[in-house]
């Protein structure tokens, strides 16, 4: 197996926050550096598949980048499983730009030896997906293991509202309530699954579906950082201290296409998505600090992309010692 340098912790490093009182308070410096790494990380890969140099397919999560990055302080040390639409979510965990561009190329270095490619990651409590509702059985199990050993940690889904038109969500649900395990359900809701509008495929709501199972709801509207942590804070505790299942839908926008060129909307329709966007809002905001941090940041994941292009292909034998990246810590 290929040797890899160090890697970074999980755990992020604290943000500089301002008060949390305050919902239009801006970002900290190391959120908005996340915020940042992940808006040109993602467009760096839509360029690069656009020029020839990447294979395969990748979904990115273009205008959703507050989400994880709001929550990544909050699961710090718990089990969180994403989806196919999850590069953000594993750069907010563990700002990695260098090994997730790895094994998306195939190249040493890659988080797992370069067979997981954009979709499929798995690292240290941390599992990605492009099987859509399969994260949530799995999550229920996860979470009822740490429900009985008492680790206090638990089991956060990320999940798109398309992914509610699938019977194991509801499964998942009934069991998470009936035995009130410490799950948390986390749905970016950008209004459109593929390339069908929530309208014409979702009857009634993620609300009253929860509401069905007795289980907590909150909607998230906003995209200012301190704000949503604020508010995200109590309902976590909940989870964790109480074994109480929550959902927690982030009400966002995709700005980018489905996959990787395949966007069936009106080019007005995501112009007036764009308007709304954080980073729009925070280039007007902060002025030329902002655009001084954005630009370095994209500079550096150019950097990033010429270092891991560079590489030899990655090798996997199926032996050897294990990498500490990947090293179990899932419940057994």
């Amino acid at each position: 197996m290929t040797a890899r340098p160090p890697e970074p912790s999980r755990t992020p490093a604290a943000p500089a926050a301002p008060s949390l009182a305050e919902p239009s308070a801006v970002p900290g410096r190391e959120d908005l550096e996340s915020l940042l790494t992940i808006r040109h990380f993602e467009n760096l890969l839509l360029r690069m598949f656009a020029e020839g140099r990447l294979n395969g397919t990748t979904h990115t999560c273009l205008g959703q980048e507050y989400v994880p990055v709001s929550l990544a302080p909050l699961l710090a040390g718990d089990h969180v499983l994403s989806n196919h639409r999850g590069h953000g979510h594993y750069l907010a965990l563990f700002r990695d730009p260098a090994g997730l561009l790895a094994e998306i190329m195939g190249r040493a270095g890659a988080v797992c030896s370069g067979v997981g490619g954009s979709q499929h990651i798995r690292r240290d409590g941390y599992l990605s997906t492009g099987v859509q509702g399969q994260s949530l059985p799995l999550a229920v199990g996860i979470g009822l293991r740490c429900k009985r050993t008492g680790d206090g940690r638990i089991a956060a889904a990320f999940v798109g509202d398309g992914t509610w038109g699938e019977g194991a969500v509801y499964e998942a649900l009934n069991m998470a309530a009936l035995w009130q395990v410490p799950v948390l359900v986390v749905v970016e809701h950008n209004g459109i699954a593929q390339s069908t509008p929530t309208h014409a495929q979702m009857a009634g709501s993620i609300a009253g579906r929860a509401a069905a199972f007795g289980i907590d709801f909150v909607e998230i509207t906003g995209h200012h950082i301190p704000g949503i942590r604020e508010r995200l804070t109590p309902v976590v505790r909940r989870v964790r201290a109480e074994h109480r299942p929550a959902v927690v839908q982030f009400t966002t926008h995709r700005l980018g296409p489905h996959s990787k060129g395949d966007d069936t909307r009106d080019p007005a329709e995501v112009e007036r998505l764009r308007a709304g966007d954080w980073h729009r809002e925070l280039t007007g905001r902060l002025g030329a600090p902002f655009r001084e941090l954005d630009a370095r940041i994209r500079a550096e994941l150019e950097e990033v992309a010429r270092e891991v292009e560079a590489r030899p292909p990655a090798t996997w034998t199926g032996s050897g010692p294990a990498d500490p990246r990947t090293e179990d810590r899932w419940p057994n």
